[in-house]
């Protein structure tokens, strides 16, 4: 599918942030007064900011707000609910830190658990689309879950915990490629499954449907090389994974210590942001849609 700048910055910036909610909630830290203004700020700023990107992509703008009554059937309207029950929860949170110096854990947990949620029917969205078989199975919503706990683990200055989860949210986003490179060719789609004509013989476009674009070319159909993908691929894993953990364990040792310490946090923060971005342009980038087997794209 066509990687809209505006999607690839939602799904990046909101997960960072409404992971970092997560930990502020379940009091990992908890800062309370002008630090807890801070923390709560950073976070809010992530996921305000990346909700915002997502409606760039709208058709229709104004209409967002109808989303919201199709909770029953719609994974959209659920991710939009869920967003904005964790927002006013952990707003609710954040004002009892920075105004009264009082965390309230109860109500931290719950708001924990909404922005965790959040980026659950974020996955789903995706995951349900039976269309885009690389999308339609289990390694989706665990590989969201995974790289938003870890940047959350990040964001949150916690190193000891965020090591092993940055390792967890690799293997996952690694368990998502290896199963979606296969995903298209085990799902049975081809142009005979799709017209009903396999019966008759071998089925093949006889000449394409017309000879300019159209949306689904642009909306559905993006073919990116193989020797791109595999270099973007160690791009994103190493900005991602490996050179977070790298400064980490430099903060970790004895002989770093004072603003070396801050500086080097910040570049795995900086490092893992691009590297999400970079995975998640490439999550878009690689969806193959079966549309793409009319076009002879697939």
């Amino acid at each position: 599918m066509h990687p809209a700048p505006s999607v690839i910055l939602f799904s990046t910036l909101s997960g960072l942030g409404f992971g970092l909610l997560a930990f502020l909630g379940f009091g990992i830290p908890q800062p309370t007064g002008f630090s807890a203004f801070i923390w709560f700020f950073s976070a809010y700023a992530l996921a305000v900011g990346g909700l915002i990107s997502s409606t760039f992509h709208l058709g229709h703008p104004e209409r967002a707000l109808k989303a919201f009554k199709q909770w029953r059937s719609s994974w959209l309207s659920r991710e939009g609910i869920c967003a904005v029950a964790a927002l006013l929860v952990m707003g609710l949170y954040a004002s009892a830190a920075i105004f009264f110096a009082t965390p309230l854990p109860v109500i931290g947990v719950i708001g924990a658990v909404l922005s965790i949620l959040t980026v659950f029917t974020t996955a789903m969205i995706y995951t349900q689309i039976k269309t885009v078989p690389r999308w339609h199975n289990i390694t989706t919503p665990a590989m969201f879950l995974s790289i938003c706990i870890a940047g959350g683990a990040l964001l949150a200055g916690q190193a000891a915990i965020a090591i092993p989860l940055l390792i967890v949210a690799a293997l996952a986003q690694l368990a998502h490629w290896i199963i979606g490179d296969k995903a298209l060719a085990q799902s049975g789609t081809t142009m005979a499954t799709a017209t009903g004509l396999g019966d008759r013989g071998t089925v093949r476009a006889f000449e394409p449907p017309h000879t300019g674009t159209n949306y689904l070319l642009k909306e559905f159909v993006y073919v990116i090389g193989r020797k791109h993908a595999a270099k973007l691929r160690i791009m994103s894993m190493a900005l991602m994974v490996i050179i977070p953990i790298v400064f980490l364990a430099l903060t970790q040792l004895d002989s770093v210590s004072g603003s070396t310490d801050h500086i080097l946090a910040g570049l795995a923060v900086l490092s893992h942001l691009v590297g999400v971005f970079t995975a998640r342009w490439l999550f878009f980038a690689q969806a193959e849609h079966v549309v793409g087997l009319y076009y002879g794209k697939r």
